[in-house]
């Protein structure tokens, strides 16, 4: 029995190749390739490269080459029903199991997506073709839409007197037709209805480019209709798993890493067509855990950008709620809120692709500080409030589900709290007030800076403590030669200390050869910096932070080479394997 050919390419539509490989293998970004080292072959110099934009990997030690179904199949030993199964669940598709269940609805889609192509296709011609359709073209003129963008987007155009249902009865069933939402019956007439007569169509494609769905904007301005309608949901369209756009823009992955999440579909097509392609929309519903999920399988970094007044601000809260419990160490969710009274379309329209990208650059602001910016504007400053504040945070933190974000999310968001209250210096007994930035200072600071992980976080703490303690751990360079950091930025860093220190010479912190912008990013984001501020003079408070910060660090490690040989076993059920993660648990523990 043969896989559907359509459920096969949505798997591999779903899942880059780097996503698949980077399982078992350790990948580094190497132009528009990844390479590592070969996962077929024992080897010192890296020879096996992956190409997402090609969708295929190659083993130039072992001439092994294929796609994500042949690489899962040789390194696994799986054969192709057993790699599809894993590969489909980590896609976060159903399993196709062969069932007269299944095959009655690979039945139904063959008709679903037929019915959706007519339909599609014959009312894209007639926006292009029928020279009668004088009102909607004249919509689409004052919309600044060219003849481009409606074929790109294979934009229609449903006349009030359409009726294509009769055009289609004759190929497929009454139910099918109904069921494909297209079509209602009209009860007094006794006859079925276009659902989008009368509207301009914007086709709603899955992932794969499939259109499964409509939206239709009204060309009535005083018309009593609503504005924008989408398809009702059916068995192969639910609004909370689809996006508009994404079939195009994740083809762009490879070369962008972020993408814009805006609100409407004019919106996508209004930055498409001033060359910012990058950008979906929702459907008109709040934006769901699966549409990050989606998104987060293609770009590392996703802007919400929606529409620059009372309503957009809500929208774009309910969205930074619902989507922080997402959050993960090595992506970002971002805001970009438009000046009052303007939509991502007319702001790129009036501004430009230059503007609208310098201006992001400028305006984003990270998830957890628009959270903070705004249950900050709805306290008021006494302890009733401030505690309401904190329990409020402390509960949106709590909701995030990765364990390292959810940590430094809450530190971030109690150390802004603190920096906004009188303390207790209990052992002096006497009370100090904390010099405050300003809101707005408070805020254009986070809007220059991307999340951080949580490893980059304390990899900033370690190096902030050796840059503020130069002379102290001159002395002990033992104590932080073998330290191990993540992050290769870092690490270039903590080697320039090292060897400085090493030279013998009484050293300053300007004579250290180290980029000032990533000094001042460590001097931003370093949360040490709180406790190290309180103990200046103290040399066993010093030994004891450093030792704190080093046993974080080999705890990251730890749980990072655990989590890899766990999911190896999950696979290969090896005693070796379980040994090995048994002894690190180990390790872990005593560390």
């Amino acid at each position: 029995m043969k896989y559907p050919k359509e459920y096969l390419d949505e798997i591999k539509t779903r899942l880059k190749v780097s996503t698949v490989v980077s399982k078992s293998v350790s990948l580094k970004k190497r132009g528009k390739e990844f390479v590592g080292l070969s996962p077929f072959k024992t080897e010192k110099t890296p020879s096996f490269t992956v190409n997402d934009e090609k969708e295929f990997y190659h083993c130039f030690a072992t001439s092994e080459h294929g796609n994500i179904f042949d690489f899962v199949m040789k390194t696994q030993n799986l054969k192709f029903g057993e790699a599809v199964k894993s590969l489909a669940n980590l896609a976060g598709m159903r399993p196709y199991t062969f069932s007269k269940q299944d095959e009655e609805r690979e039945k139904n889609w063959q008709e679903y997506c037929s019915i959706y192509n007519q339909y599609v296709q014959f009312y894209h011609d007639e926006i292009l073709k029928n020279e009668s359709l004088t009102i909607a073209r004249e919509y689409l003129k004052k919309r600044n839409l060219s003849k481009d963008e409606v074929k790109n987007f294979k934009i229609g155009f449903v006349e009030r007197n359409s009726n294509f249902y009769e055009k289609l009865k004759d190929e497929f069933s009454e139910k099918v037709l109904v069921e494909s939402g297209l079509f209602y019956l009209d009860e007094k007439k006794n006859t079925y209805v276009e659902r989008f007569r009368d509207r301009i169509i914007f086709p709603i494609n899955n992932i794969s480019g499939q259109p499964i769905g409509l939206g239709g904007r009204t060309i009535q301005e005083n018309s009593y209709s609503a504005k924008y309608i989408n398809s009702p949901e059916t068995p192969f369209f639910k609004k909370g798993s689809n996006l508009y756009n994404l079939d195009l823009a994740r083809r762009l992955s490879n070369k962008i890493d972020h993408v814009y999440l805006v609100e409407g579909y004019m919106d996508v097509v209004g930055l498409s067509k001033n060359g910012i392609e990058n950008v979906v929309a929702n459907l008109g519903t709040s934006l769901t855990d699966r549409q990050i999920l989606m998104l987060n399988q293609f770009f590392e970094d996703i802007i919400i950008c929606f529409d620059g007044d009372e309503s957009g601000y809500k929208a774009a809260l309910r969205a930074a709620e619902n989507s922080i419990k997402e959050l993960q160490p090595e992506k970002q969710i971002s805001f970009l809120f438009l000046p009052d009274g303007e939509d991502p379309d007319s702001y790129a329209n009036k501004n430009g692709k230059a503007n609208f990208i310098d201006f992001t650059k400028q305006a984003k602001i990270s998830i957890h500080q628009f959270i903070f910016n705004h249950y900050k504007q709805q306290t008021d400053n006494n302890p009733s409030s401030m505690a309401i504040f904190e329990k409020k945070l402390r509960t949106i933190a709590a909701t995030i589900k990765d364990d390292f974000i959810k940590k430094y999310v809450l530190e971030f968001f109690l150390e802004k709290i603190s920096s906004l209250t009188p303390h207790s210096n209990i052992g002096k007994k006497q009370f100090y007030t904390k010099k405050v930035k300003s809101l707005q200072s408070t805020q254009k600071h986070f809007n220059e800076s991307k999340l951080l992980s949580g490893v980059e976080l304390k990899e900033f703490s370690l190096l902030y403590l050796i840059m503020n303690n130069l002379d102290l751990f001159q002395e002990n360079i033992h104590m932080i030669e073998n330290i191990n950091l993540f992050s290769e930025e870092n690490k270039l860093i903590l080697e320039t200390l090292i060897t400085k220190l090493k030279s013998g010479e009484k050293l300053t912190l300007d004579q250290i050869p180290i980029d000032p912008q990533l000094t001042e990013k460590i001097f931003k984001f370093a949360s040490i910096k709180h406790i190290l501020n309180n103990h200046q003079n103290d040399q066993n408070k010093m030994f004891e932070l450093l030792d704190e910060v080093s046993r974080d660090l080999k705890n990251y490690d730890l749980e990072f080479r655990i989590e890899e040989l766990e999911s190896k076993f999950s696979k290969d059920l090896s005693e070796s394997t379980f040994n090995e993660i048994r002894e690190l648990k180990k390790q872990k523990n005593i560390n």
